[in-house]
Order: structure tokens, then C-alpha cells, then sequence
């Protein structure tokens, strides 16, 4: 009966360590904060950011290539938190920078009405 007892402990104490190592290793990527991050980063593209802030636009990019990195690693709870964090700065970092690049776009448009209008009256004022 001992034998079969230290047998009955060995085999349990195996199959706790590999329950433990399958949870250990299983951490799932963050596909869905992934897209998230790199809509973010296409759109602060198309609002032309890479003209009106590209510094903050790279940053964007950078991080998010960092979490990839990340990502393609080992997915550890510390990696999954780590990308997770970039994935995050990389939206708000892209937000801003398509933000940014949009309100410049806008005075550049204002500025341009106040030209059109300035000249209009120089046209008119000229004509009387």
C-alpha cells in the first residue's frame, strides 16, 4: 500500500507541476488592444500626422512595434502587462498625434479664409 501511496503522490505532484507550467505559458496575446493600437496609428496617418506631428507619430509607432516585439516573445504575465501598457501609450500617443495634426489642418483652413476674406476687402474698398 506505501508504494502505491508514493506512487499516487509522485503522480499528483507531476501533474500539478505541468497544470501550473500550462497556466504559466498560456498567457493570450492582446489582439484586441493590438488592432486597437494600430487603427489608431492608420488614422493618425491619414489625418496627415506624419506632416504635422511626426514626432509623436513615431513615438506611436515605436511603441507600438515594442509591444509587438513583446508579443513575439515568450508570453509571460510580465511581457502581457508590459505590451499591454505600450499597446495603450501607442493609441493615446496616435489620438493625439491625429488630433493635433487635424486642428493644425483646420487653422492652416482659417487662416486661409482670413486671407481670401482680407483681400476681398481690399478689392472692394479699392473699387469705391
Amino acid at each position: 500500500m506505501s508504494n502505491y501511496m508514493s506512487i499516487l503522490g509522485a503522480v499528483g505532484i507531476a501533474g500539478i507541476a505541468v497544470a501550473i507550467n500550462g497556466c504559466a505559458g498560456s498567457v493570450e496575446p492582446p489582439t484586441s488592444q493590438m488592432r486597437a493600437a494600430e487603427s489608431s496609428v492608420q488614422q493618425a496617418v491619414s489625418s496627415d500626422a506624419r506632416n504635422f506631428e511626426p514626432v509623436l507619430l513615431n513615438q506611436a509607432q515605436n511603441k507600438l512595434a515594442d509591444a509587438e516585439e513583446l508579443i513575439d516573445d515568450e508570453m509571460s504575465e510580465e511581457n502581457y502587462q508590459r505590451a499591454l501598457h505600450l499597446l495603450e501609450q501607442a493609441s493615446v500617443d496616435a489620438q493625439l498625434a491625429g488630433a493635433r495634426a487635424e486642428t493644425a489642418k483646420a487653422r492652416q483652413a482659417v487662416e486661409e479664409i482670413n486671407r481670401n476674406i482680407e483681400s476681398l476687402r481690399q478689392r472692394m474698398n479699392g473699387s469705391q
